[in-house]
């Protein structure tokens, strides 16, 4: 049987000391090891550590005073260029002239350095070397084993973890009601961990109050069993930690609710774990085992991924089935503990910046002013229209066009006026020598009829000649073309009438100021204020107060009131026709009024509107 063969059915003795601890297991398995080898002298393991590169010592044969300085080279030669491969080092033999020979070999999972095994062969020849090593490197195959098995293990446990926190939303998401959802907490809790009764508390005011007991649809909170129920979940939400009792030997702390609830009831177990959101406790869960295993330490970590996840949910499904005050409630009180506890300094901090605020604005003066949609008109605006009907023949400006007294705006077309003016100036003149040879012959019947025929000429023929020369259209002042463009209409007919240009002059506009209702009351003539237009922002433009119209008008779903104001000086950058926000002044007033007396007059309206 070679050293490999022999090793195999040797080794029985893993099976005895998989359940031990790491430390125990390679002690253990170093010294099975290194006893295997017939010429080893000592030995040591390295594990591998979190950092790059860095290993510490783990077990050592035949003993821990063993100097184990010579093996180091071996250890860093192997840390420096992993290899699969054993390497036997040729050394200076520490009690003869010889040399010895060290076996270092790497134990590597997924190509990854995990432990390094050195070996003091002494002085062997190279088939006992190359023999040893088959054997270190069967040997190491047991690590690699516990390895994947604690691996395993941790995989388990992890998907044990992650299947119960889906139960535990399954089982909340199934009501909408929190007192249904809470039956099904504890009764899903009681039946996946064997529990003979699982208690829900809510924290209340620092203390706990049991909300929900397995199988139990009600139950009297004055009794002492539930008051010692409620004591042991409030042991737990101090600890902030799941509480075990009892944990198989001394505990680290003490729970002396736990054991008496234990000795009233007579359970052989009893957990309870704490329920939390964002680090802040609202609950406990308390299981209660009366016969059977006792809870296991090695559950801690699954039972605080349980409390994580049912503390959310809990607190999700109480938060939804409060009512609107209860709600309220909440809220002013949890802002209460902030403000007054000794945390949230951030909120005490906000809070007095907000007081010392409000009082300076409760004390503090400023001027109130009164904004309103704007836009500018012009003192007088000339509407220049169709003297009579014709056709448009020239046209030489348009709207926002500049012009001076008399100068001509357009042109409609005279020849029809032409031909009718040469019409009667040729009746006139056929008329007049009938007239005068009807007197000749003393006809005056004839003559009166004729000589009213020719006043009749004449008068058409004057009108026509005003009408020559009213075609030329000028402007009647100095002024800016508010409106109006024919460029488009050449040749074509217009009726009388119709309005062709709007004039307005520009040394004098007014301000039309749309006053919302609820603002109008502090409106008074002679009020001064300041206009701000779109198309120069940066300048104020001071105005007054000229006429306030009582009669109101619908606009995008508001009512305005139309108050005149008349620009103090000059006005040269304006232009008819500029929109932008007038502010009025209206006096001082303290500066709490001026933010909120809108907020407040809408709510005294609405009161009114409520109250029967």
């Amino acid at each position: 049987m070679n050293m490999q063969e022999h090793f195999s059915v040797d080794s029985a003795w893993t099976s005895q000391v998989s359940a031990q601890d790491n430390a125990t297991y390679f002690g253990i398995w170093l010294t099975r090891t290194c006893t295997q080898l017939a010429t080893a002298r000592a030995a040591v393991l390295l594990a591998k550590q979190a950092e790059p590169n860095a290993f510490v010592q783990v077990a050592v044969w035949p003993d821990t005073k063993t100097d184990m300085a010579y093996l180091k080279p071996a250890c860093e030669q192997i840390s420096a260029q992993p290899s699969p491969m054993t390497v036997l080092i040729a050394a200076p033999d520490r009690n003869a002239e010889m040399r010895s020979i060290i076996l270092g070999h790497p134990v590597a999972v997924d190509e990854v350095l995990h432990w390094i095994v050195a070996v003091d062969l002494g002085v062997v020849d190279p088939a006992t070397a190359t023999r040893a090593a088959e054997l270190v490197h069967t040997a190491c195959g047991w690590l690699i084993e516990r390895y994947r098995h604690a691996q395993q293990r941790d995989q388990q446990a992890v998907l044990e973890r992650l299947g119960l926190v889906m139960e535990a939303v399954t089982m909340i998401g199934e009501d909408r009601a929190f007192y249904a959802a809470a039956m099904n907490i504890v009764n899903e809790l009681a039946r996946r961990f064997q529990c003979d009764r699982v208690s829900l508390g809510l924290e209340r005011h620092n203390f706990i109050e049991v909300a929900a007991i397995s199988n139990k649809a009600t139950f009297d909170k004055r009794t002492d069993e539930i008051r010692l129920i409620a004591d042991a979940m409030d042991e737990a939400l101090d600890q902030a930690y799941p509480v075990i009792h009892p944990q198989g030997g001394e505990e680290m702390t003490p729970v002396p609710s736990h054991a008496a609830l234990m000795q009233r009831t007579g359970a052989v177990s009893l957990c309870s774990i704490p329920l939390s959101v964002r680090g802040r406790p609202i609950g406990v869960v308390t299981l209660e085992r009366h016969r059977g295993d006792p809870f296991q330490a090695h559950a801690t970590e699954m039972f605080l991924a349980l409390g994580d996840v049912l503390g959310a949910l809990v607190e999700l499904k109480r938060e939804a089935d409060r009512g609107a005050m209860r709600r309220l409630w909440d809220s002013v009180r949890d802002f209460g503990a902030a403000l007054f506890g000794p945390q949230h300094v951030g909120v005490k901090f906000v809070s007095g910046l907000a007081v010392l605020l409000l009082l300076f604005l409760s004390l503090a003066n400023g001027d109130y002013r009164v904004a309103a949609k704007t836009v500018v008109e012009g003192a007088v605006q000339r509407a220049i229209v169709v003297p009579f009907d014709g056709f448009v023949a020239e046209s030489a400006v348009r709207a926002g066009d500049v012009v001076k007294k008399g100068q001509a705006l357009c042109r409609l077309d005279d020849k029809d006026l032409l031909l009718e003016r040469a019409k009667w100036e040729a009746e006139a003149a056929q008329l007049l020598p009938k007239a005068r040879e009807a007197f000749a012959s003393h006809d005056a019947a004839l003559g009166n009829v004729l000589r009213a025929q020719i006043e009749q000429a004449q008068i058409q023929l004057r009108l026509t000649n005003e009408r020559l020369g009213r075609t030329a259209i000028a402007a009647p002042f100095d002024g800016v073309v508010v409106s109006g463009d024919l460029s488009q209409l050449l040749g074509s007919p217009v009726e009388k009438g119709k309005v062709l240009f709007e004039l307005a002059p520009l040394d004098a506009y007014r301000v039309i100021l749309k006053v919302d209702e609820r603002d109008v009351a502090a409106m008074r003539l002679g009020q001064h204020g300041e206009l701000a237009v779109s198309g120069i922002p940066d300048s104020r433009l001071p105005f007054t107060v000229k006429q306030i119209t009582p009669v109101s008008t619908a606009e995008d779903g508001q009512n305005f009131f139309r108050i005149e104001a008349q620009m103090d000086g000059a006005a040269e950058p304006l232009r008819p026709g500029m929109q932008g926000v007038g502010k009025v002044e209206i006096g001082e007033r303290k500066l709490i009024w001026i933010w909120t007396h809108k907020l407040i007059d809408w709510l005294q309206l609405a009161l009114w509107n409520w109250l029967p």
